[in-house]
Order: structure tokens, then sequence, then C-alpha cells
């Protein structure tokens, strides 16, 4: 015996510019009958919470799901499974122009089909609030279902089994030494880690090398202190990491789209002369003192981030091209 309820939607193509739009939602429980082998053209995220089962790719090797588990349905590749005997589940039909980024950031895995949860309540809640969202006569269910796509790719994220959700332990030291005139082969040293290592830790928990991520929590911290101090360009440029603010600003503007100075006026906000750098709020506020005034590093016009993993720390501007 089994329960299922299911609705369908046809998103118009303005909701589809959205980045993503909801096309169908349901929940299962029971003994449900096998799914497939077909092919969609569309992605479908299925959450397991209780039971067992099995998923076959198109090679045909065979996968036993035991809840909590994630199944990803991608568009074009022929999938079958179904429970043994039985199985709680809920899904979500999605499409748009946003999974593609999704997949590069590792939200969406093709080339894993079966992924073990350390917990299917915050998908569950999700997908019940599309569910709701999808009652007749709400002007707002395409919108707001579609948000709530985006909201469950984060939450399938962070219930990735055997990651930390709320503070990964390599992203929080990076994000500690990020202005430090650290090579990345340094840092990966400092966490006791190779750099391939480091390099695979990064994308798994950020979907971007470790360069991107230390440039990201230099410009986050740089826009901080531009927006709430009073701090000259160039010692904005030094708190961060970079003893060449001329550097900073060309590598600021290419990144950000505006200058330094720019991006201040933009902010509309005029701090007192007496504000200081301690009173600016944020994670990634600097708190040891040698990291304050620790010269950056001098990244080649073509490596905005930080050093190469074979890259010397350099205290100099970058070498000319």
């Amino acid at each position: 015996m089994h329960h299922t309820w299911m609705r369908y939607l046809t998103p118009a193509p303005v909701h589809h510019r959205l980045g993503l739009a909801c096309l169908g939602v349901g929940l299962q429980h029971g003994e449900l009958p096998p799914v497939g082998p077909r092919t969609l053209d569309h992605h479908v995220a299925v959450v397991v919470s209780a039971g067992s089962g099995w998923f076959q790719e198109p090679g045909g090797q065979r996968h036993t799901v035991t809840a909590p588990a994630l199944l990803w349905l991608t568009p074009g590749v022929p999938h079958h499974y179904g429970p043994d005997p039985s199985w709680d589940e809920c899904f979500v039909d999605f499409t748009g122009p946003a999974t593609a980024a999704y997949t590069e950031l590792g939200h969406i895995e093709p080339d894993r089909p079966v992924v073990p949860l350390s917990d299917a309540a915050g998908a569950r809640a999700t997908v019940a609030r599309i569910a709701r969202a999808t009652r007749r006569g709400n002007p707002l269910m395409e919108v707001e279902t579609g948000a709530a796509v985006h909201e469950l790719l984060v939450v399938l994220r962070r219930a990735r089994a055997g990651l930390a959700p709320d503070d990964d332990p390599v992203l929080h030291a990076l994000a500690r030494d990020a202005f430090r005139p650290l090579s990345v082969a340094e840092h990966a040293a400092r966490n006791g880690m190779t750099t391939a290592e480091l390099r695979a830790a990064v994308r798994r928990a950020a979907g971007r090398s470790p360069k991107e991520y230390l440039l990201a929590v230099r410009l986050g911290r740089a826009k901080e202190l531009l927006a709430a101090t009073e701090l000259p360009v160039a010692a904005v440029a030094r708190r961060v990491g970079y003893d060449d603010p001329a550097y900073f600003s060309r590598l600021f503007t290419r990144r950000v789209g505006i200058a330094p100075v720019r991006f201040r006026a933009q902010q509309g906000r005029t701090p007192s002369a007496t504000t200081r750098d301690d009173h600016v709020p944020g994670p990634d506020r600097v708190s040891d003192p040698r990291a304050r005034t620790a010269p950056g590093p001098g990244p080649a016009p073509d490596h905005p981030a930080v050093p190469g993993p074979d890259d010397p720390p350099t205290t100099g501007p970058p070498a000319a091209t």
C-alpha cells in the first residue's frame, strides 16, 4: 500500500528568468512502484527520509539507498530506482539557467546520483513549504516555489553527510589567515594537508579554488573597511594583505566593477573621523596585529587572488607584463 500526493506547475517564461523554476512537488510513502527506466529533460531532487531501496545507473551499476539520502535525477541521464520494500520520499522537479551555476558550485552533483545525508528534516520542511505554496489561487505560486528551490539546494548542500553544516574547519582556517602573505602551499601546510588535498577540500566545501575563496574574503573585508571607515585606500589595501595600493585598486576594480573610491562613495555613508577599524563588525575582522600590517602577496595580473601553490610570498608589486 502506498500514499501519494503531487502537484505539477507550468511556469511562464518570465519565471524561468528568475533562475530556477519549480515544475512539480510530491510526497510519497509506502510500497511505491519502481520509477523508470526513464529520461527527463529537467532536474529532480528526491529526498528519501525513511526506509531503503535501490538506484540503477545507465551502465547497470546498482546502488543501495538507505535513508536519509538524496537522489539526483539530471536531464538526459536515464535512471531507474525504487524502494525495497518501502520508503518515505519527497521530490521537487525544477529547471532554469541557474542549474548550471549550482552544478559548478557542487550543489547539484550529476556524477553522484546517490548522496547520503546527515539529516532529511530540513529538506522535508522546505519541500513542505513548496507544497503549501502550490495551493490553488496563490498569486505568488511560481515566484514563491522558485525561491524555495534555491533554498532547497542550500539546505541539501548543508545536509550532506560528512560535511560540517555551519563552520567548515578548512574554510574557517583560510578566512582566519586570509590577510597574511601565505602561498596556497603554505596554507595547506598550516592545515596539515597537501596542496591537492586543500584544493579538493575547498572545492568540495565552497565550490571554488583556494585562491578564489581567499580573494573573496579579502575583497569582502576591503568593502567593509571602505564603507564603514575613513581609512585611506592605501591603508585598506594593507589591512587586507596588499602592500601595493595601486595593484589593490586595479584588482578591486577588475573584480568588483568599480574603483575603491567609487565604491565608498556609492555606499552613501559618512563615517565620523573617529571611526576605527575595531568598531567594524563581521567575521573577517582581523585580530592578529601581525596580519594588520603584514605585507600582502604580489600576484601577477593574470592571477589576481593570492600566490599560487608554488609561488613564494612577495612583498613587492606584481611584475610588469
